[in-house]
């Protein structure tokens, strides 16, 4: 007879798996892609090389999975903070960019390698991926705002990418390793200002009640 797997053999190599992960998780957040070697996830997961092999063929398909949960974690973030609450389309935008940035600087090294680090084209896929989802958020957001008077006529689509691929290429800098320690406020809020005057929308207050906006 064929071997078929009890639910306790199943649940344990779910355990295994999930261990792996964290523990690649773990290394790219402390040191980026090129900590995360295949020895030094097996070390930190408490297995064997081998068994890290026999969940995930190769390393770029197991930082291919940390990618696809960090970014969707980031996304769904994102989300949450766009919700069509009854909030006008400026107050949405800058909760947007605002949680995006503070959340990325908190975790510098590991937002690093979602946006820039070098990696292998089956995770840059997954990077290309997540951006159209994070646009797809934003682009909800704009048509939204459009049709509810809040924002001017444009391109939900084409206005979305824009602003992704900005506040992105913005915080390249102050989150990679050679960055220095860029104010973390001020660049919150220059880049908050910016989307919002890209969008065309008018000023919002942030929760610290500083100004943020098109005339800050």
């Amino acid at each position: 007879m064929p071997y078929r797997p009890t639910p306790r053999t199943e649940a344990r190599r779910a355990e295994v798996r999930e261990r792996i992960v964290r523990a690649a998780w773990d290394l790219i957040a402390h040191g980026g892609y090129a900590e995360a070697r295949v020895a030094a996830v097996a070390k930190r997961a408490g297995i064997a090389t081998g068994t890290v092999y026999r969940h995930f063929p190769s390393k770029a398909e197991l930082f291919a999975e940390v990618f696809r949960r960090a970014s969707q974690r980031e996304v769904d973030a994102m989300a949450e903070a766009t919700r069509p609450d009854g909030r006008p389309a400026a107050e949405r935008a800058a909760a947007a960019a605002e949680i995006w940035a503070r959340r990325a600087l908190r975790g510098r090294r590991l937002a690093y390698a979602l946006l820039a680090e070098p990696v292998d084209p089956l995770v840059e896929a997954e990077r290309l991926e997540f951006r159209r989802a994070y646009r797809d958020v934003v682009a909800a957001l704009i048509a939204d705002g459009i049709a509810a008077g809040d924002l001017p006529e444009q391109d939900p689509q084409i206005a979305a990418a824009a602003l992704v691929g900005a506040l992105g290429e913005a915080l390249v800098g102050p989150l990679s390793p050679t960055g220095g320690d860029a104010d973390a406020n001020t660049l919150v809020h220059q880049v908050v200002s910016f989307w919002l005057r890209a969008l065309g929308a008018t000023p919002v207050t942030n929760r610290r009640k500083e100004p943020i906006g098109v005339n800050a």
